[in-house]
Parts: structure tokens; C-alpha cells; sequence
């Protein structure tokens, strides 16, 4: 997971020596005792249950929704175009929709967080995400969350992420680019880029973020129709964590798992 930046460590030099070399013995440890693929599914999507609810912004017509807007379990994504784990968990989620999307019990909403601003020492993480936020907002002003996916989608597809070998990233001169790909209009598209005048939405989601416990990227909730919310803190989730999370509340829910529902977006 790609910390936020203005984070700053509050262990000191020697011990995080020490604290890492414990970690390091630890994973040996676990490494020579780790239970099966399947136990440790169950017992990762056990333990992100048992987590403390938190408070997270509601879902809402503003939102942007891959699935039944009326699903009884929503995963609530707050993501950064430009963090390489982002991009993983992307792909990881865009499967868990294929497996599990398809019944109308789950929806994927998907909130920009980008990592742009200066740590406390001056220091960008990803200075082109807020540009890249914006791009994906301004597919979405034109064709819905249809297109808003479907150029988020091919984004992720093309896009390097920001990484020692890629400190660049993505090329922004790309852009209009996968917005034809995706069939919008460049030009209306282009001219929604230059005003910036979806900022302030991203903005607006982004400190609402921050306020629900957000620290980095990808940061994910699991919100219920019942009223529950389950922070899933520790970045990109396998496909099979994934799963095996949302099968068990589905289950706790009452949810018949069985039903066949028609997703209203896409």
C-alpha cells in the first residue's frame, strides 16, 4: 500500500532496526508454519470481520458504482492512479466483480484518493495523480459510471504506475487517448481537463478520506446495507482474501448468495 505522505514515522533510527529484524524473524516463523491457500483465505477473511467499524461517507448517487447501486455489500475504494498497488488491486477487483458482481449482492464504488501533495519535507509521491483523477472524472461527467470504468479500466491496463524503473509514470499526453479508445468525445473531454473544474470534487472526496481513517493507497471499507463498516487497512487484498471476506458477510447478512439480480450500472 502506498502511504499518504504527510505521514511521518515515529520510530527512531535504532528502533526500526529493531522492530524490522523482529518482523524478519516473525516471517520466518509464519513462512515455516503457514497454514494452506484455503485455511489462510478463511482466516484473513475471519480476521478483517472481526475488525472495529469505522465511520466512511455514504454511498450516494455521486458516487461512482461498477454494479447493482442497490447491492447489499458495497466495497468502497479509495485509490490512486498513479500507485503501481492501486493498479494491482484493479485487476483484483475487477475479477472479484466477474465472480461475484454478476448476482447484484456486490458493487465496487471507487473514490480518488491521489498521493500529490508534499510531505513534510516538500516531497511529491505521485504528482501527476490529481491530473490522472481528474481525467478519470471527467470520462465520468461525459458518459456516466460506464465510461468512467471503462476509461479507469483501460488506464490501469496501459499504465506503468510510478516506480523506480517508471518515475515518470504514465505519459499524460495519453490521455485523450484512452478517452477516444473508450469512445468519448475528445474535445468535450479535453475541455473538461483544461478548466479543472472537477477538482474540487476530488478534492472534496479526498479530505472526506482522510477524515475516515484513510492513510494510503488502495484503502478499502466493506459497507453493509445493515449499517456495518469494516476497514480492510492493509492495501491490496488477493482475489482470494477478497472473496473469502465478502462470502462471509454476505453470509452473516442473510444474503441469499443464490439470487440472481440484473446490475443497474456498469
Amino acid at each position: 500500500m502506498e502511504p499518504q505522505p504527510p505521514l511521518k514515522s515515529s520510530l527512531t533510527i535504532p528502533a526500526a532496526i529493531v522492530f524490522a529484524g523482529a518482523i524478519v524473524g516473525l516471517a520466518v516463523i509464519l513462512t515455516r508454519t503457514a497454514p494452506n491457500p484455503v485455511q489462510n483465505a478463511k482466516q484473513s477473511a475471519a480476521a478483517a470481520i472481526a475488525q472495529n467499524t469505522v465511520t466512511v461517507p455514504p454511498v450516494t448517487a455521486n458516487d461512482h458504482i461498477f454494479g447493482n447501486v442497490n447491492a447489499p455489500v458495497m466495497i468502497v475504494e479509495y485509490s490512486d492512479p498513479s500507485c503501481p498497488y492501486c493498479k494491482m488491486f484493479h485487476s483484483v477487483m475487477r475479477k472479484v466483480m466477474n465472480d461475484l458482481g454478476k448476482s447484484g449482492n456486490v458493487a465496487w464504488v471507487y473514490r480518488s484518493f491521489p498521493l500529490d501533495k508534499p510531505d513534510d519535507y516538500g516531497r511529491v509521491l505521485h504528482p501527476n495523480a490529481g491530473h490522472e483523477s481528474l481525467a478519470f472524472e471527467c470520462a465520468g461527467a461525459q458518459g456516466g459510471n460506464e465510461k468512467y470504468f471503462a476509461f479507469a479500466n483501460k488506464f490501469y491496463e496501459l499504465t506503468p504506475s510510478v516506480t523506480p524503473s517508471s518515475p515518470q509514470g504514465f505519459d499524460q499526453t495519453q490521455l485523450p487517448t484512452i478517452a477516444k479508445s473508450v469512445g468519448l468525445d475528445v474535445k468535450v473531454f479535453n475541455d473538461c481537463l483544461a478548466s479543472g473544474k472537477l477538482k474540487a470534487k476530488i478534492e472534496t472526496v479526498y479530505q472526506a478520506g482522510v477524515d475516515a481513517g484513510v492513510a494510503g493507497t488502495p484503502y478499502s471499507f466493506i459497507v453493509t446495507r445493515s449499517g456495518k463498516t469494516i476497514s480492510l487497512n492493509d492495501g491490496a487484498w488477493s482475489v482470494s482474501k477478497m472473496e473469502g471476506a465478502i462470502s462471509q458477510i454476505l453470509l452473516e447478512e442473510g444474503v441469499n448468495t443464490t439470487a440472481s439480480t440484473t446490475p443497474t450500472t456498469n
